[in-house]
C-alpha cells in the first residue's frame, strides 16, 4: 500500500516538475518574443547593407549583427574542433585503459574542471594572452584563437564524460565478441565500441555546442569586442552575439536599442536551435549508419 502511494507521489512530482520547467521556458520565450519581435527583420542582421553583398563579403556591415553571427559560428566551430579530438581520446583512455589510482585521479581532476566557473577560465585565457604578448610576439593578444582554446577547456568535461559513459555502457558480450574473433584491442575500440557509442558521444558534443554558444564571461576577457567586424584571422578580435547582448543590456541609450538587444537574444536562440538540429541530424544519421551498415 505504502509502495503504491509512493509511486503515485513520484509520478505526480515528476509531472509537476516537468510542467514547471515547461512553463518557465515558455514564459521566457514569450517575454523575449514580446519584447523583441519588432526588431526581427533583415535590417537587424544586415543593417542597410544588401544581404547578398554582405553574404558574399563584398560590403561590410556596420549597423547589423552579421559580424556577430559570423564570429559566433567561427568561435563555436574552432572550440569544438579543438575539444573533440582531446575529449574523445581522453574518454577512450578513461574507459578502456586507465585503472586504479590513475583513473581515480583523472576522474577527480575532470570533476573539478567541470565545476570551474567560466570567469576563471576567462581569466586564465586572458593571462595566457598577456604572457604570449610579452614573451613571444606583440601580435598575440586577446583574440579569436585564445577565446576558442579557452572555451574548449570549458567544454572538455562534457565530451570526456559522455564518451566515457557511452563506452562503459556497452554490454560485455559486445565488448568481447570482436576480441574473441581475433581482433586487436585497438581494432575493437575503433571498429566496434566507438560506432556503438556514437549516439552518446554526440550528446556530449551537442551539450558542448550549447555551452560555447551562450558563454559570455570567457569571450569578454579573451577577445570579443563590440565593433570588430568580421574576424580577419585567428589572431584578430571579433564580435559575438553573447557579448553583444551583454553590451547592449548594460549600456543601451534608448528603448529602440534595447529592443535590438532582445532581437539579438532571439537570434542567438534561433542559432542555437539550428546548431542543435544539425547535431541531432548527424547523430541520427550516424546511429542509422552504424545499425544498418552491411
Amino acid at each position: 500500500m505504502k509502495r503504491g502511494i509512493l509511486e503515485k507521489l513520484t509520478v505526480w512530482f515528476s509531472w509537476a516538475a516537468g510542467l514547471t520547467l515547461l512553463s518557465a521556458v515558455s514564459v521566457l520565450l514569450g517575454y523575449l518574443l514580446l519584447k523583441g519581435h519588432e526588431a526581427l527583420n533583415p535590417a537587424l542582421i544586415f543593417g542597410e547593407t544588401p544581404p547578398l553583398r554582405a553574404l558574399l563579403l563584398r560590403e561590410r556591415v556596420f549597423d547589423g549583427l552579421f559580424p556577430a553571427v559570423a564570429g559566433t559560428l567561427v568561435l563555436i566551430t574552432l572550440s569544438i574542433a579543438w575539444a573533440i579530438p582531446v575529449g574523445i581520446s581522453t574518454g577512450i583512455y578513461l574507459a578502456e585503459y586507465a585503472g586504479g589510482r590513475v583513473k581515480r585521479a583523472l576522474d577527480a581532476f575532470f570533476d573539478v574542471l567541470a565545476g570551474i566557473p567560466s570567469i576563471v577560465v576567462g581569466l586564465f585565457g586572458f593571462a595566457s594572452a598577456v604572457f604570449l604578448h610579452r614573451h613571444f610576439s606583440e601580435r598575440i593578444g586577446p583574440c579569436l584563437l585564445i577565446s576558442s582554446i579557452a572555451l574548449s577547456f570549458l567544454v572538455l568535461p562534457y565530451i570526456i564524460r559522455t564518451t566515457q559513459a557511452a563506452l562503459e555502457g556497452i554490454p560485455r558480450d559486445i565488448r568481447l565478441t570482436a576480441l574473441a574473433l581475433g581482433a586487436t584491442r585497438l581494432q575493437n575500440i575503433f571498429l566496434v565500441l566507438l560506432p556503438k557509442s556514437l549516439s552518446g558521444i554526440m550528446s556530449g558534443i551537442v551539450l558542448a555546442i550549447g555551452r560555447c554558444a551562450e558563454d559570455t564571461a570567457v569571450i569578454m576577457l579573451t577577445g570579443a569586442v563590440a565593433s570588430a567586424g568580421l574576424p580577419r584571422s585567428l589572431l584578430s578580435q571579433y564580435e559575438a552575439l553573447p557579448f553583444h547582448i551583454y553590451y547592449i543590456s548594460s549600456q543601451y541609450s534608448d528603448p529602440a536599442e534595447l529592443t535590438r538587444g532582445y532581437g539579438a537574444s532571439i537570434l542567438l536562440l534561433f542559432l542555437c536551435a539550428a546548431l542543435f538540429s544539425a547535431a541531432y541530424g548527424i547523430r541520427k544519421g550516424l546511429t542509422h549508419f552504424t545499425l544498418y551498415r552491411p
